[in-house]
């Protein structure tokens, strides 16, 4: 380097201080806050009360009455399943009750209920909603409600009420998606 190089450089770096060893250069970034990332990250580590959500909404209800026959299929559901499935020709394998049970309670049983089928692999299941005629003249609420979920629930490929000799209106056969285990679902 030539001593016009050097006084050159001199003269360019007039003003400058130089940086001590612990400072450092500001870039503009906002600086962490490490108590807060701390903090964070230990709330991240504490067990959360887990908030149930199933996805059944209530937001718009059905409204059926006592005896209104109750049926429902899937868009591409086959039209011969769904008569088999009404005229009761697809054996259930399990059942659920859900007589006096408040909407609420009704919902939580039936998510469960559904969930358990669905691991079990169950093609077909009975949900007895029961058909009470309420005093205030109103229709029924757990029928309405039932009828309205099994339409949001993701494995129901439809539903129809039962014979007679299974509830009748009181009742519905739920056929359920398979994750093809068996073989080819419908």
């Amino acid at each position: 380097m030539s001593d016009d190089d050097f006084s050159l450089f001199q003269s360019a770096l007039h003003g400058v201080k130089p940086l001590r060893q612990d400072d450092r250069a500001d870039t503009g970034a906002p600086q962490r806050d490490h108590r807060q990332i701390a903090s964070r990250r230990q709330a991240a580590m504490q067990p959360v009360e887990v908030q149930k959500v199933d996805g059944l909404s209530d937001q718009f209800v059905i409204d059926v009455a006592a005896e209104d026959d109750l049926h429902w299929a899937r868009d591409g559901v086959q039209e011969g399943q769904m008569r088999k499935l009404r005229a009761g020709q697809i054996t259930f394998e399990g059942s659920l009750d859900l007589h006096g049970m408040t909407v609420e309670k009704a919902r939580e049983t039936l998510w469960g209920f559904l969930a358990e089928a669905t691991r079990l692999e169950v093609r077909c299941v009975r949900v007895t909603h029961g058909k009470a005629a309420r005093l205030d003249g109103r229709r029924p609420m757990v029928k309405s409600h039932v009828n309205t979920w099994l339409r949001q629930h993701p494995q129901v490929l439809g539903f129809a009420s039962c014979l007679p000799r299974h509830g009748g209106t009181g009742a519905v056969y739920v056929l359920l998606k398979r994750t093809m285990l068996d073989g080819r679902d419908e």
